[in-house]
């Protein structure tokens, strides 16, 4: 019955190895923090706005669920603005929301329930503090002068427990977040349920138009209402009388969020479902151990942790049911694995989804195959999948990126001949009419092909970001290079030698008379005037100077082109590294490349220290889906993956004592930090290691990296 393998299957995901003696880590995790302001050294280099904020929220769940919940200090569903802000003062409910997570995108398929004391009003807004928070990845308490709330929850449902502080009448009131006010919220007296749906629609490509699929809940009380109306329950009750509620989420139907209750939440007994969930999240958490005698650094590892567990996010039902990706209302259902979306790619292709190779490859085979179902049911792989709809959202092809990466680690329990025809049509037909403005396929791939660069004459039209031009030209060759080490595998002659040749496009769009990326006119003449740190059309939020360092599947062959070296040196003299931009994240390990290897540690630490920090604030800018705090993970834990492809790490000094990983099969990963005073160079397993580099074949074979310095 798939319904006990559900539940079964969140907390042994996380296991750990079956010997391994589980720590209690959950106290360091910081769920607030993102929700203010940036306050790390580096905040003042980002910008105001939603720039200096990371758009986490609080979420309790399980890692990767379907709904999380959070306080609610934002009643809509617009665009940039997160369900809960730290600088608000009013609280307007508890939402369970499908927000995603660090990102300046849009909440969808949300709903809220509100406790107001006293008499029932529409204005119910009430003043709260943070001295009342309590908040862990499984658990929020908020104590406000009438009634405090508990939340704990499980992948798709959660129960509430409402608690009242004086004696008094108390309402429920259950609201659908729909900003076009299409949501709908019934009451079955026969059931004792609230039941109700909030139609999703459409963003950036496609915006506004419905998405195929609504968020769908049912709440159930645990006693009786006396009094029952549209939309809320009624009680009197006591000083310390409760009234528990539990509510099932589902994007299929009604009945599949009742099932889904059913399946995760069959009791009322919330302390023990607390615990359960505490342990799932403490399994999941000493997957990766640090040893260090500076707490504050253990925090902001297992905050970021933490927030690199929230998404991709599970779209299906305790029996395999999901909402066809790109359909309408039309259902399809999963026989293996789990189904998921919300795919911020272009961030989490980087970093977020390569640890996960490293902890979880079955997790992350369930990822692929999704992607797979995508494209068999929408005909195009996606590019940046999101609200179970196509998007175009961002540049580049890193869907394709993601599963060369996975494949290239022997994760391919999927149908890799289907995948491989995606990926084969992204990279070499242009999406017509109806596809191209639904986002699929990539954009300008005609002129990227025709002239092994995008030309400034090709403005991008009809999609979210336009022009760009040569930061989509330098995207597209490492995502046909990424194709092109599958080819090879397969036996696919031909196609190798075409993809191989065009992931060297990064060549026609670098001015060997500047060293820098430029844009480019068809007949090969430069775009003027030329400006290394400014924002220009051509290139996608960042400068020129900035975009440069983006060849990833060649930096070698980028060295011999530009002088790497004094480039980079050049770059964070002038205080030009923009961490905030993901296609910059792998420049610091870069200096692994030249014959400075030794700053590579010294600029990873500098960005540790200035772009992270502890408490609400410690977040630079936008989190993006886990990306920015999965590359704190591997920046403190000593490596990174450049190019992950390659199935290569580039290796800095960890910032801790020590760092165990758990891998599966009850194997272990450690890197050690042995102090001599000079720097002495690294051994693995007893040999010294060669190079600044270690490979995913290694890390899994299990054993220990010593550091001398």
């Amino acid at each position: 019955m798939r319904l006990f393998v559900s539940m079964a299957a969140m907390v042994c995901l996380f296991h750990g190895g079956v010997n391994a003696q589980t720590s209690d880590l959950l106290h360091y995790v910081q769920p607030l923090s993102g929700t203010a302001a940036s306050t790390t050294a580096s905040s003042q280099k980002h910008g105001s706005g939603t720039e200096s904020y990371a758009n986490t929220i609080p979420a309790v769940g399980l890692p990767f669920g379907m709904t999380q919940w959070t306080p609610q200090t934002n009643t809509t569903e617009n665009k940039c603005f997160p369900p809960y802000t730290y600088r608000d003062s009013l609280l307007t409910g508890f939402r369970g929301t499908h927000w995603l997570s660090g990102s300046c995108t849009q909440d969808y398929g949300s709903f809220t329930i509100m406790p107001i004391a006293g008499h029932f009003t529409t204005d119910y807004a009430t003043p709260f503090s943070h001295d009342k928070e309590i908040s862990t990845p499984a658990y929020y308490k908020l104590t406000l002068p009438a009634v405090s709330t508990e939340i704990t929850a499980t992948a798709r449902c959660s129960m509430i427990q409402f608690t009242m502080e004086k004696t008094d009448s108390l309402y429920l009131l259950l609201t659908p977040n729909s900003d076009r006010k299409e949501g709908v919220v019934n009451i079955d007296t026969a059931r004792h349920e609230i039941t109700g749906y909030n139609p999703v629609h459409r963003i950036y490509q496609g915006w506004g138009q419905p998405a195929g699929f609504s968020g769908y809940f049912v709440m159930q009380v645990e006693q009786v209402a006396p009094l029952a109306k549209p939309g809320y329950a009624a009680y009197y009750l006591q000083k310390g009388e409760q009234v528990r509620v539990r509510i099932g989420t589902s994007f299929t139907s009604i009945e599949a969020a009742r099932k889904n209750l059913e399946a995760e939440i069959p009791g009322w007994d919330f302390a023990a479902l607390k615990a359960q969930h505490e342990a799932v999240w403490n399994k999941a958490l000493n997957q990766i151990k640090v040893a260090t005698s500076v707490e504050k650094d253990k925090r902001i590892f297992y905050t970021a942790f933490y927030h690199a567990m929230q998404h991709p996010r599970l779209f299906n039902d305790v029996d395999g049911s999901y909402p066809r990706f790109a359909g309408d209302y039309q259902t399809e259902h999963i026989s293996k694995g789990d189904y998921y979306d919300d795919y911020s790619m272009w961030d989490i292709y980087r970093a977020q989804l390569p640890l996960f190779e490293i902890l979880q490859p079955t997790l992350v085979n369930d990822f692929v195959n999704s992607l797979v179902l995508k494209g068999q049911q929408g005909g195009w792989l996606p590019i940046f999948p999101c609200w179970n709809s196509y998007t175009a959202a961002m540049i580049g092809d890193h869907s394709t990126a993601f599963i060369a990466s996975a494949f290239n680690k022997g994760i391919k329990n999927y149908d890799v001949n289907a995948a491989y025809a995606l990926m084969r049509k992204n990279a070499f037909e242009m999406a017509k009419g109806e596809d191209y403005l639904n986002g699929k396929g990539r954009r300008a791939l005609d002129t990227y092909i025709k002239y092994g660069y995008i030309p400034m004459e090709d403005s991008v039209p009809i999609a979210f970001h336009k022009k760009e031009q040569v930061s989509r030209t330098l995207e597209y060759a490492y995502d046909d290079y990424a194709l092109s080490t599958v080819a090879k595998a397969l036996g696919k002659t031909a196609d190798y030698k075409i993809l191989a040749k065009r992931a060297q496009n990064y060549n026609n769009v670098i001015d060997p008379k500047v060293g820098m990326a430029r844009g480019r006119y068809a007949n090969g003449t430069w775009y003027t005037p030329f400006s290394a740190d400014h924002k220009e059309p051509y290139i996608t939020e960042g400068t020129p100077r900035q975009y440069t360092f983006y060849v990833p599947q060649d930096v070698t062959g980028l060295a011999k082109k530009i002088n790497l070296e004094a480039a980079l040196d050049s770059l964070f003299e002038k205080d030009e590294y923009w961490h905030g931009n993901e296609p910059g994240h792998q420049v610091p390990f870069m200096y692994n490349f030249t014959a400075a290897p030794y700053k590579t540690h010294a600029v990873v630490q500098k960005i540790l220290r200035e772009e992270y920090a502890d408490g609400p604030g410690g977040l630079s800018g936008n989190d993006d889906a886990g990306q920015m705090s999965a590359w704190y993970l591997f920046a403190a834990m000593g490596f990174y993956p450049v190019d992950p492809v390659s199935n290569q790490y580039e290796l800095s000094i960890p910032i801790f004592d020590s760092v165990t990983i758990l891998l599966p099969d009850n194997k272990q990963f450690q890197l050690k930090v042995i102090r001599t005073g000079n720097r002495r160079g690294m051994v693995f397993n007893g040999k010294k290691l060669e190079g600044h580099a270690i490979t995913y074949e290694q890390i899994m074979q299990g054993g220990e990296l010593d550091f001398f310095f």
